[in-house]
């Protein structure tokens, strides 16, 4: 009896995985049985609540260190390169390292989980990223701080990959609260770091090197959350799945898209398809989908955005007389923004059958930020503050897109995999051309023009991307 327990158990889990926002299919709740994967410590309930509890507290102190090593960068990347005597283009050079790192060693997050388990992976995630942070103050030069970003950053996107991992491993049954709690401490971090970084650096002493170490301290005590998760037996037990899981895990937004596809029933989206619903075709060939170039275009290009506003933005309002601590503060205005839409946009996107109209409502508050710091980069520094963090918003809508693009959970793992790490990579030269063209201009013109034309083909492929079709249509 125990014995054909465990076997169903085990066809239900190698069928189940989560996908983009958009889609969800494998096994419904009531398909899982007593013989499921067992939670942590489920003999001993009080034990279970507590590492749950250290479980959770773990993944927000986590999601609070995944963005500053970025963010708290730009409000003081002009006294980093007069202290490094870094130029335009290497400087651009340092706003391009996070999508190549995030495409590099993304990628190997899933075979360490397979082999070592999430949890010790990102617990050696925080390790890097605390040993970068605490590096680059001590560089002597522009190749070592390059290094110590690059193993912070390496750090960072192994444990951004594994995020939904460690929430579907250990909250099955809360995948959407869990996953929009650490998405809320990511752009809390990432808004934070912005806003926080000169003053903190201002209170050490005013030298940049003490401002940007001091972001290695919150990184060290994450590190003590992830030592005692590992301890336990089942943290440390390989994770087959994490290729599958370490896509965005299904969240309200992604069952509301199922429910879009399904005709509005409420039941998830693998039960509405019901038995039915064909897996991903194995000759199916992704890079010969114009759908899915579409959107690996889109995404690129919206990340693209999203780093040269990242690494350029404050700089171009401290050059037009805003001062530092007013600049970072504009910056977290920015990134702030996407914690109430990252949870209304993927709603919105769902319930529409083309996403084009968003995708182009987004490009238009770009364009008007980026004609904001043409005209008047000091005058309505708020504004065009807020408007490109609407702009910003094009990450949430790439993803719910990534979703709604296929009609199986296969599909959408190729999809997701194919379209995320080509857009990193196609994303690498916008910021590095930002930091040349100011360099050899010497003025911020150029540059906006070249962010503007990025803007308008991030629409165009939006508009291709956002098309009700699906890849296993060949189109």
């Amino acid at each position: 009896m125990m014995g054909r327990m465990a076997s169903a158990d085990d066809d239900s889990r190698n069928s189940a995985t989560t996908t983009e926002p958009g889609t969800r299919t494998g096994p419904t709740r009531s398909a899982r049985t007593p013989a499921a994967r067992p939670e942590p410590g489920t003999a001993t309930p009080a034990v279970s609540r507590r590492l749950l509890a250290l479980v959770a507290a773990g993944l927000v102190i986590a999601a609070l260190n995944l963005r500053p090593a970025i963010s708290g960068l730009g409000p003081l990347l002009e006294e980093v390169r007069r202290g490094l005597h870094m130029n335009g283009t290497v400087a651009g050079l340092l706003t391009s390292v996070p999508p190549l790192c995030f495409a590099v060693f993304g990628g190997l997050a899933p075979r360490l989980a397979r082999r070592r388990g999430p949890a010790p992976v990102v617990l050696a995630g925080m390790a890097a990223i605390a040993l970068g942070l605490a590096l680059r103050p001590l560089a002597g030069g522009t190749g070592t701080f390059l290094a110590g970003t690059a193993l912070a950053l390496a750090g960072i996107a192994v444990s951004n990959v594994l995020m939904p991992v460690i929430v579907k491993h250990w909250f099955p049954d809360r995948v959407g609260s869990m996953t929009g709690l650490y998405s809320m401490a990511l752009a809390l971090g990432t808004a934070g770091a912005a806003a926080v970084t000169v003053p903190l650096t201002d209170a050490l002493g005013g030298g940049w090197r003490a401002g940007l170490g001091a972001w290695a301290v919150p990184a060290a005590v994450a590190l003590l959350p992830w030592a005692a998760i590992s301890r336990d037996r089942s943290a440390r037990t390989p994770e087959p799945h994490a290729a599958e899981e370490a896509v965005p895990a299904r969240t309200a937004e992604g069952e509301t898209a199922g429910q879009a596809r399904d005709g509005g029933r409420t039941e998830p989206a693998d039960a509405a398809r019901g038995p039915a619903a064909p897996e991903t075709a194995p000759g199916l060939r992704i890079a010969a989908s114009p759908t899915a170039w579409a959107l690996a275009v889109f995404f690129g290009l919206q990340a693209s955005a999203a780093y040269i506003t990242m690494g350029w933005l404050p700089q171009i309002f401290r050059d037009a007389g805003v001062s530092a601590s007013a600049a970072g503060v504009l910056l977290a205005v920015t990134m702030g923004m996407g914690v109430p839409l990252s949870f209304v946009l993927p709603k919105l996107a769902a319930r529409m059958r083309h996403q084009g109209p968003l995708v182009v409502a987004l490009g238009l508050c770009g364009l008007v930020g980026y004609a904001g710091l043409w005209l008047a980069p000091a005058a309505g520094a708020w504004a065009w503050a807020l408007v490109l963090g609407v702009s910003n918003c094009a990450f949430p809508l790439a993803l719910t897109m990534i979703g709604m693009r296929s009609r199986s959970h296969s599909g959408v793992v190729k999809l997701s995999a194919f379209a995320q790490s080509t857009g990193y990579l196609l994303s690498i030269p916008g910021p590095l051309l930002v930091g040349s063209l100011h360099d050899v201009t010497g003025g911020w013109h150029a540059p906006l023009l070249l962010m503007a034309g990025l803007m308008l083909a991030q629409m165009a492929t939006g508009l291709l991307a956002g098309r009700d079709r699906v890849i296993e249509e060949g189109r």
